[in-house]
């Protein structure tokens, strides 16, 4: 199998690059390194005979049907996105160019592809999408794959859109698509204006760590290499036309997550203080939501797929890549909008 991944530079997507050449796929990357990639997230593939770098604009209609053209790739995994719900408050432009206009040209030029190919049934379009299409949560209650769509960011509202238009080409045109939505990720790679890197670096140069609101905001888990096993085994194992909920079955406020982080660091790099006493409450994100929760029964029951790695596990693991990983977070620091406060509209 050939897989076609779109943003695998990025976070997410090269995790999914990395596994899936560890497990003898082939690979072609598609990226444009913008802001967040970095092609050190894949250099341990990078010299595999199984993977091949594409620069590529998904916004380029004409690059993406050369890429397809010449890489004939089996199944697509589509990524690439901008994703952080901060920058889309300060510039909602980009994500709708991406996000939305990225992801039409993605679905027509992988149309085109499939059609000339005479529609193979083993072509697979796989939609990688965030729980945040959603909407908030109360205090109780889970997001499944029939809950309604009520996106409260620009992010979220450009992938929810997203979403939409995959579905509309299965509908229309035949594609054969997969779509899956999962909770917030975390673990190695991670670039540095999320919120568990963020804490982790604020901690390590003695700055202020801060929490939006009171920190009551609650996320749902999810280890990146557990990500990537799962949007494999939707690809392997997944029905077409269906949606999978994923999930990392723990869930944390954000003020709690903050502090499990501070005590890691203290235990793995002590300092002259507890790093806790670095938090600080700051206003909160316009719009913020207050819950996500997924319910991961579909994956589970119909395709056999749980994560492995609990909360208290992936964070230690995270700290200590981050502990010992300076050479590739410390150049990233001076890039566009990193360690500033985004999104307060």
């Amino acid at each position: 199998m050939k897989i076609l991944v779109t943003g695998g530079a990025g976070f997410i997507g090269s995790a999914v690059v990395r596994l899936s050449v560890a497990r003898g796929y082939e690979v072609v990357n598609l990226d444009a390194l913008t802001y967040a990639a970095c092609l050190e997230n894949v250099a341990p593939v990078a010299d595999s005979p199984l993977y091949a770098f594409e620069q590529a604009d998904i916004r380029d209609r004409a690059v993406l049907d050369r890429v397809f053209a010449k890489h004939q790739p089996d199944v697509v995994m589509h990524l690439a996105a901008e994703s952080h719900v901060d920058r889309s408050i300060d510039g909602p432009g980009d994500f709708i160019e991406t996000n939305v206009t990225g992801t039409y040209n993605m679905l027509e030029a992988a149309r085109g592809y499939w059609m000339e190919k005479g529609q193979p049934e083993s072509f697979r379009f796989h939609h990688i999408s965030t729980d945040e299409v959603y909407g908030s949560l109360g205090e109780t209650g889970m997001f499944t794959e029939e809950t309604p769509y009520d996106p409260r960011s620009p992010y979220s509202a450009s992938k929810a859109s997203s979403d939409h238009l995959v579905r509309a080409w299965a509908e229309t045109y035949g594609l054969p698509i997969l779509v899956t939505n999962c909770s917030n990720n975390y673990g190695p790679y991670h670039f540095p204006e999320k919120l568990i890197p963020v804490v982790v670096l604020k901690a390590l140069a003695g700055q202020p760590i801060p929490v939006y609101g009171d920190g009551s905001n609650i996320r749902d888990w999810l280890y990146v290499e557990d990500h990537a096993d799962a949007l494999l085994t939707v690809i392997e194992k997944g029905e077409v036309g269906r949606t999978y909920n994923i999930g990392g079955e723990n869930e944390a406020k954000n003020i709690d997550l903050v502090r499990t982080i501070c005590t890691l660091l203290d235990e793995l790099r002590p300092g002259e203080a507890p790093y806790a006493d670095q938090i600080i409450f700051v206003t909160d994100r316009p719009g913020h939501d207050q819950r996500y929760a997924i319910d991961p029964t579909r994956i589970r029951t119909e395709l056999g797929w749980r994560p492995s790695v609990t909360v208290e596990e992936g964070l230690r693991k995270t700290v200590e890549w981050y502990l010992a990983n300076e050479d590739w977070w410390r150049p990233l620091l001076d890039r566009d909008g990193v360690g500033k406060r985004l999104g307060v509209a």
